[in-house]
């Protein structure tokens, strides 16, 4: 079979890499590679650590570009790759524009398309936006579904999705584990020595926050909860890399700027995210892929979001739920800090996500099909 993979943002990449190399090392698969350019450096560091050359670059990357423009273009940009490759399958993973997008050129082309990630569903579909549309749009145009838990295939099914569903984990696992091994593989030095400002003898709380529907009153709750962790807790070390956004740089500059023991850093290429994440005590967050990585890693997350497609982490005891509630957010990072034995219940958890199989599961599915 000919595969084209279609992605254009970090975490699309991140989640496609195992599966890309593994259909590679495939001698009866064929792969092609067409990234969007949605991220641009970001993307490209991405694809760089896995040593992945996109053979399709749409560089769609424009300042302020809106939804409006990426999905136009991402469409049309689609339309003379499909048409020379002619691919027998398309690979979209979750809940991007340009995941969408592919899936829907491909059923524009009648093309069988893969949809990896399949099932995710927050309920609101205004939250996470336009996320919550996209994977609910692309879900629809799908052929095949690989959902990572039985609540993603019970999502499916509520929505009369019931054929070529597959319960075959997260990729983000096998991402996880390959790059940690890439890393050991080829030394920690050079990481060591980026992170040379941060104090590891302390307990060290990695943040990231970026939710646009956070944007205002919610975000500023967010970080004077971060502010005031990191003063009642000087024995902790909260170390934020801080979005490029102006709405997060903002808030986050003029709330937490200042406080000694909050090390506000630039945007982390993957590697250095997860090196970290790995040396981290736990997690504050409101992304989706940490919410599934962190705990392979042993650490527990707090999701300052109110809602959340991941209630498998939550159910588990992997992740707890706290909003951008300020009492809720001190309330839980202090019984993490303070009370060990409810520190080792979330630690100690079993991810729901995954075992870093998935790829492995997909391939053979595939060539089942």
């Amino acid at each position: 079979m000919k595969h084209l993979f279609v992605f254009g943002t970090r975490p699309e990449a991140i989640k496609m890499a195992p599966l890309i190399r593994t259909f590679q090392a495939d001698p009866n698969q064929e792969v092609v590679v067409c990234v969007t350019g949605q991220h641009r450096e970001m993307l490209d560091q991405v694809l760089d650590f896995f040593e992945i050359k996109p053979d399709h670059d749409l560089n769609l990357m424009a300042p302020n570009q809106t939804l409006y423009d990426i999905t136009a273009k991402a469409l049309l940009g689609l339309k003379p790759i499909l048409a020379d490759e002619k691919p027998d399958n398309i690979f979209v993973q979750g809940d991007t524009t340009t995941a969408f997008i592919g899936a829907l050129a491909g059923f524009y082309e009648k093309i069988k398309v893969s949809h990896i990630e399949a099932g995710l569903r927050s309920g609101d579909l205004y939250s996470p936006f336009p996320e919550e549309g996209n994977r609910k749009l692309a879900g629809h145009l799908a052929n095949y579904h690989f959902a990572p838990t039985q609540r993603a295939i019970n999502n499916l099914k509520s929505e009369g999705i019931k054929n070529n569903v597959h319960q075959v984990g997260n990729t983000v696992i096998d991402a996880l584990l390959l790059g940690l091994d890439i890393i050991k593989e080829k030394g920690e030095e050079s990481y060591e020595e980026f992170f040379k400002e941060i104090d590891f003898s302390k307990k060290v709380i990695l943040v990231t926050g970026h939710r646009r529907e956070s944007f205002g009153g919610p975000f500023e709750n967010m970080c004077t909860a971060m502010k005031d962790i990191a003063l009642a807790y000087p024995d902790t070390e909260l170390v934020y890399p801080v979005h490029l956004n102006p709405n997060v740089r903002s808030t986050v500059n003029e709330i937490l700027t200042g406080v000694n023991n909050v090390k506000l850093i630039e945007p982390l290429a993957y590697p250095f995210l997860i090196w970290l994440m790995n040396k981290s005590y736990f997690v504050l967050t409101d992304s989706g892929g940490i919410q599934e990585e962190a705990p392979s890693l042993g650490k527990p997350v707090l999701v300052m979001r109110d809602v959340t497609e991941r209630q498998e982490g939550v159910e588990a005891g992997t992740a707890k739920l706290v909003g951008t509630n300020y009492d809720v957010i001190m309330k839980e990072a202090k019984l993490l800090l303070d009370d060990e034995k409810h520190y080792k219940g979330m630690a100690n958890a079993v991810n729901p996500y995954g075992d870093g199989t998935t790829s492995k599961q997909v391939l053979e599915i595939l060539k089942k099909s």
